[in-house]
């Protein structure tokens, strides 16, 4: 049985709806991730699981039993905010201790468990400072630890990395992802940043517009985005999208691409009974930076391997790679390519397609074909 559980979920301001129709299931001490662009509905989502919002219609349950109809503080749940929430009157110590004290925890007890947390969040040299003496990664941590003494059954997170610089945001995501393995409860996060739902989480919810586009592993959004939208949205530069067309038969089929200057470049594919009713037909050809690459660094061990030639407009190096862009389907192409692969701006050169990872979407619906 899963051990958070949201059904049929519908919520409305008024007549208009936020989020439509929403169903997600995770185990116990999975880490389930919201993410979306702004406005999308994963913060709403989130407080409809901590109660600060009710819901339309639908249900929320954990362990099997409903929470929808319960008070935010009946719901054992712990929430960490963007903005940390801290007191600023009150000294870390204090901002930790705070929920336990209302709750009547002996002090003894208390003094135990602000401990625990501080020596699991690196903050003990900071518990007698007050929030405006601290980083803002250091307020963060104190946040968190202010949630963990709590020990609920499930952790709440809306983008609390959102506040802090480039470095730091990766420094922190690594100490949650640790917290998450050593303390395995329970979490639920909120981002817009999409390599931080890869590399948190256990399970992504991929929200538009308040409705659910995709719901799975990291690599199964990753590699089978289920449409356009999420093909576009997951990963890092962005997966290339391009305009082609299925040629040949049964037993020949080819995806053509445009290319400026150039005869259409032709890459066979493997048989695929969902294409050929495209054939003669636009689709959207889906291929990864990763999987256009030059030959040398190429993965061998793909299954259907095909270079083509492609005009160089632009190489980039980044340190561990190079990008370079081209131009196919009437759109700019990135590849990236190993960093030191032998390639110049100006030029033609034979780039590696890996097949293996190709996707492939209806126009029209927007949806992959073969899903």
């Amino acid at each position: 049985m899963s051990f958070l559980k949201i059904q049929d979920l519908h919520k409305s301001y008024g007549n208009v709806p936020i989020l439509k129709d929403i169903n997600i299931e995770i185990d116990e001490g999975g880490f389930l991730v919201l993410v979306g662009p702004s406005g999308c509905g994963k913060s709403t989502l989130l407080n409809t699981i901590a109660g600060l919002e009710p819901i339309t219609s639908g249900d929320i349950s954990i362990k099997g039993k409903s929470i929808s109809g319960l008070h935010p503080s009946k719901r054992d749940i712990a929430m960490v905010f963007q903005s940390y929430a801290l007191y600023p009157n009150m000294t870390v110590a204090g901002n930790i201790a705070f929920g336990m004290e209302i709750r009547g925890i002996a002090k003894e007890e208390r003094e135990k468990a602000i401990k625990q947390v501080a020596d699991m969040l690196q903050i003990g040299h900071l518990l007698n400072r007050k929030p405006s003496q601290l980083s803002g990664g250091q307020r963060q941590r104190v946040a968190m630890g202010r949630a963990l003494v709590r020990n609920p059954q499930v952790f709440l997170f809306d983008e609390p990395l959102s506040n802090l610089d480039a470095k730091l945001r990766v420094d922190m995501r690594t100490e949650i992802k640790r917290l998450h393995q050593r303390m395995k409860t329970t979490i639920v996060y909120v981002t817009h940043d999409q390599i931080e739902a890869m590399t948190l989480a256990t399970k992504i919810a991929v929200l538009k517009d308040g409705v659910l586009q995709q719901f799975g592993t990291p690599a199964e959004i990753y590699n089978n985005p289920t449409n356009i939208f999420v093909a576009d949205f997951m990963g890092s530069p962005a997966m290339n999208l391009l305009k082609a067309k299925i040629e040949g038969g049964a037993n020949d089929l080819a995806v053509v691409l445009e290319r400026p200057d150039m005869e259409p470049l032709r890459l066979p594919i493997k048989t695929n009974s969902a294409l050929v009713a495209f054939t003669g037909k636009d689709v959207i050809f889906g291929i990864r930076p990763e999987a256009l690459t030059d030959p040398d660094g190429a993965d061998r061990n793909a299954g259907s391997l095909v270079e083509g030639e492609c005009f160089i407009e632009v190489v980039e190096p980044a340190g561990s790679d190079t990008f370079a862009v081209t131009k196919l389907g009437g759109k700019e192409v990135v590849a990236r390519l190993r960093a030191d692969a032998p390639i110049s701006a100006g030029t033609r050169t034979a780039l590696a397609f890996n097949l293996d990872k190709a996707v492939f979407f209806d126009p029209q619906s927007q949806l992959r074909i073969g899903a």
